[in-house]
């Protein structure tokens, strides 16, 4: 098959830090020249793989979970998660001190994940707070507190705002209270903050060998975090070690049977709150 063939599969991935790992064979070789015959990558942020997955312009895509439930003709890839079982540090709801959580009106709500949003909704709700208002912003700290009573950022830019955090309050004197999402979930419910998933249509999960593709590319990232260590210093301004923490002691990439419980506990509380349709997934779906 030519790199240029029609029949390659489209992938949505994200261009973050944490999803590095599950990219390793797709980036590397030796087995990225033979990839690239199989899957055309497209790089954007989470929400922007949902939308392309659901519309059809790609076949595969690394999913917020929330997406699951709008679009339930989709299936989950086994084997592969973005989740935390603890403290991640790059899913951040930062507030000033003077004002408690119950007292937060509105939200400035990083626009890049749906899914952090919908997890931030069941809090307040498990807060006392499920009134708060959410504002779409980009992931511009500053900017977002200038508009709102507290911001949610994701990814990379919340990495960085714990890196500046000191910085930032030498520079405006503003104390400011920073939650880490996933441990704020995991310490209110004790499960697993489930981020992200592998998903497609049906008909695509058909060939065996492209779930092997992924899990094997998976456990490839997982035997180099010393290189990707190298790689991503190079890419964003954070230091070795806290890259390394990141991927190796923030971010859980198995589906295991404790996120996939994680998963069907978000699922039934966002529906009890309203803030997710009521969906339900089957193991069968999942394939695992």
């Amino acid at each position: 098959m030519s790199k240029t063939s029609d029949r390659r599969l489209r992938v949505a991935a994200i261009r973050f830090l944490n999803p590095a790992p599950l990219m390793w064979d797709f980036e590397h070789p030796p087995l990225s020249p033979i990839l690239v015959d199989r899957y055309q990558l497209e790089w954007m942020l989470p929400a922007e793989c949902a939308d392309r997955l659901v519309s059809g312009t790609v076949d595969i895509g690394l999913v917020p979970i929330a997406t699951l439930a709008t679009s339930p003709g989709l299936r989950i890839l086994p084997g592969c998660t973005i989740a935390s079982k603890g403290k991640v540090r790059s899913l951040l709801l930062v507030r000033r001190a003077s004002q408690p959580l119950t007292a937060l009106r509105n939200i400035a709500a990083d626009t890049a994940s749906r899914t952090t949003l919908a997890y931030a909704r069941i809090l307040f709700h498990k807060w006392g707070n499920g009134g708060v208002s959410f504002l779409p912003m980009a992931a511009e700290l500053d900017a977002m507190l200038d508009h709102a009573d507290a911001a949610i950022i994701i990814g990379d830019p919340a990495l960085m705002a714990l890196e500046e955090r000191a910085n930032r309050f030498e520079r405006t004197g503003e104390e400011l209270v920073y939650h880490d999402l996933a441990e704020e979930w995991h310490s209110l419910i004790g499960l697993p903050f489930v981020s992200a998933v592998w998903a497609a249509a049906p008909h695509v999960l058909e060939d065996e060998s492209l779930i092997e593709d992924f899990i094997r590319s998976r456990d490839h990232g997982l035997g180099n975090i010393d290189r990707l260590v190298v790689e991503w210093s190079r890419r964003i301004p954070l230091s070795e070690e806290t890259i390394r923490k990141y991927l190796t002691a923030n971010i859980h990439y198995i589906l295991d049977e404790e996120c996939v419980e994680g998963m069907w506990g978000f699922f039934r509380m966002a529906a009890e709150f309203g803030v997710l349709p009521a969906y339900e997934f089957s193991i069968d779906q999942l394939a695992v």
